[in-house]
């Protein structure tokens, strides 16, 4: 495909862009100082986006104020803080992406409001006295009005101070995800009888006069655009509202946005960068795997038809013929890239110059960016490990070339192999099986695991760049390797099915098969199913094979799914969400204590109870495999184990062992 419209120039407000493709707005957990400016990282992150090729920049959230809703510094960078520490680090940030011919615009946030965690910020403000979204015991303070006043105020006085550092533009945030701006603007959210609440347009008073304390500040012509939900998908107090369910909507409604869309406008707002949910849904602002790709541009096309400003998309583009077409077909005006640009910050150069088979994919896992940020941690990305640390993790040619073995052609051995021969080493990557991929090939048979697809078909081809000399149905042994004479051995043997007691067993049974089994199709599966691990693969597989007409059955012995903290936000209320939607027995708890012809009896306090099942699947987890590394480990003394071979774990876990090894073999 062509891809002209991606590449044509646009405007916000008197902003000329180079063309229609922005990086979204991300939390910068990890990159503020604690006199509330940029890190040095962060300078770096986004110049690594503005040489990628994108027209422009939208940095993650910026404190207007940090008194009246105080965050722990450093959280997010804040220029009222310490002004002068702001500029110092901004004008420098600023200066570097402009020398890209690309605009930057300082996306200011008024705040949390209820969904402050209360770890953060005890005792969270919102609109009216509402339940914090993380624990609902806790009622909300309610902000007086001179508070309010004083955080319009304030967006008012950081804008000036952007202008002044070089900024294009503002980016408010948001009459969007439940954020406390956006809390002002929703009727369940806000019962306030003054100015700022009542009808609809009462309570956009706040959003409206944002925008006029900004051109107050920094004038007339400095271009705003609003982050801004159309649909919040709520059915309640943390209860959200999933694709193709039927609900009453708790929230803004489709008609509430488009009316809301047309009130901004007329109060001077240059740009709509357009999503849906709120934190109640949070799988539709931070899209995980189970949702379609393009999924808000319904939402977008519907706002364009109600203003004339331009209106932006995101929601899972990343896939360059369906931004594209997007474009094409009227339903957005530009495209907006969060996750795929951390992915590949050349995202916008390899679409240019058509090479688009080379785009690193966003697989849509949300690991090391939103479940980092969660914990603390600096924001990076799962497949990119030098995201977020570009000048330290940059990849440099190697002192001297050597002959790298690597055993194992799952993601960490592809990772190491790769990295390997970036670097200039002689990579030969030994294969037991046919196929490289691991654990990946099965992992990604459900049709909502595109991405990882996407992924394995990347990793391949870049082996086939690298000329990494690939050996399948070589299982990479001791005897093997001595013929190679490697200089240095990795070995990414991967990780083995975890087959628990599985209590007693009658004659006529129920088949049991592993996950792995199961999503490669070895064998049949029967039409009712019991599936046995309610960790992230138990519950992804619940939900793949509802989907494919199979009745399911989940047990889990702990008390509840998904419980270890490993498992992001977003994927994990949605896999919940999904399972009550598609009818999945749950039982959390509970034990299998007996397999018989007729069912499979599980055990747990409320006492034994059959579960008719035709197959058994095992989700219980994975050992590393070690074999070849009890062979080679002494051998050869420079002998790395990466990947599920070290510690059983996921994705993000095997392409970072890989790639720090890798990088300094």
């Amino acid at each position: 495909m062509a891809y002209e419209k991606l590449f044509e120039p646009m405007r916000i407000g008197n902003v000329e862009l180079k063309n229609r493709i922005s990086m979204a707005p991300m939390g910068l957990t990890g990159l503020a100082t604690p006199q509330g400016g940029f890190e040095e990282r962060a300078v770096e992150f986004f110049v690594e986006r503005a040489r990628g090729g994108a027209g422009l920049l939208i940095t993650g959230t910026v404190k207007v104020e940090n008194d009246i809703e105080p965050f722990p510094m450093p959280s997010q960078p804040a220029p009222l803080v310490n002004p002068a520490h702001f500029r110092l680090r901004a004008l420098e940030l600023t200066e570097r992406v402009h020398a890209f011919d690309c605009r930057i615009f300082l996306q200011l946030t008024m705040g949390f409001g209820r969904v402050a965690p209360p770890t953060l910020v005890p005792r969270p403000v919102a609109p009216s006295p509402i339940p914090n979204y993380w624990d609902p015991s806790i009622l909300c303070r309610e902000l007086d009005i001179d508070e309010v006043t004083r955080l319009i105020d304030a967006f008012g006085a950081s804008a000036l101070i952007a202008r002044e550092c070089g900024f294009d533009g503002i980016e408010v945030h948001a009459v969007h995800e439940g954020y406390l701006l956006d809390q002002f603007a929703l009727a369940c959210c806000n019962r306030r009888t003054d100015k700022y609440g009542g009808d609809l347009r009462g309570r956009l008073t706040a959003a409206r006069e944002v925008r006029g304390a900004i051109a107050r500040y920094a004038g007339e012509d400095f271009p705003v655009m609003l982050r801004y939900t159309l649909k919040s998908f709520m059915k309640g107090w943390r209860q959200g509202g999933l694709p193709g369910e039927e609900f009453q909507e708790f929230g803004r409604d489709m008609a509430e946005g488009l009316e809301a869309g047309k009130i901004l406008e007329e109060s001077g707002y240059d740009a709509f960068n357009a999503d849906a949910g709120t934190y109640e849904s949070w799988y539709w602002a931070h899209p995980p795997v189970y949702l379609e790709e393009g999924c808000y541009l319904p939402y977008t096309e519907a706002l364009k038809g109600v203003v004339s400003v331009p209106v932006i998309a995101a929601g899972k583009l990343g896939d360059p013929d369906r931004a594209e077409r997007a474009l094409r077909e009227g339903r957005a005006d530009g495209v907006s890239l969060g996750r795929p640009l951390l992915a590949d910050p050349a995202w916008p150069l390899k679409v240019r110059r058509r090479d688009v088979a080379s785009i690193r994919p966003c697989i849509g896992c949300h690991d090391a960016c939103m479940n980092r940020i969660a914990k603390g941690k600096p924001l990076s990305c799962t497949v990119n490990p030098a995201t977020g640390r570009e000048r330290e993790f940059a990849l440099t040619p190697a002192r001297e070339r050597r002959r790298i073995a690597v055993v194992g052609g799952g993601i960490a051995g592809m990772e190491a192999a790769r990295v390997a021969a970036l670097r200039g080493h002689a990579v030969v990557l030994f294969e037991g099986t046919g196929e490289l991929g691991g654990h990946v090939i099965e992992g990604s048979v459900p049709e909502f695991k595109r991405d990882d697809r996407r992924l394995l078909a990347w990793y391949r081809r870049e082996l086939e760049r690298g000329h990494v000399d690939v050996r399948l149905h070589h299982r990479g042994d001791r005897a093997v390797l001595d013929a190679v004479n490697p200089d240095a051995v990795v070995v990414a043997t991967g990780s083995l099915p975890l087959v628990p007691p599985l209590g007693k067993r009658r004659e006529g049974a129920p088949e049991v098969l592993t996950a792995q089994e199961a999503l490669r199709g070895e064998r049949p599966l029967g039409r009712r199913l019991v599936v046995l691990g309610g960790g992230f693969v138990g519950c992804e597989l619940a939900v793949w094979f509802t989907q494919q007409g199979h009745e399911v059955e989940l047990v889990e012995v702990r008390e509840g799914l998904m419980t270890t903290g490993d498992v992001p936000h977003p994927n994990r209320i949605m896999l919940l969400d999904l399972l009550t939607f598609h009818r999945v027995g749950v039982w959390t708890g509970a034990r299998l204590s007996l397999l018989a012809p007729e069912g499979a009896t599980i055990q747990s306090a409320d006492g034994e109870r059959l579960l008719p099942c035709d197959t058994l699947v095992l989700a219980t987890g994975y050992r590393s495999d070690r074999g070849i590394w009890q062979e080679v480990s002494g051998a050869f003394p420079e002998a790395y184990l990466v990947g599920d071979a070290l510690r059983p774990a996921n994705v993000q876990h095997a392409v970072w062992t890989a790639y720090e090894v890798a990088r300094q073999l």
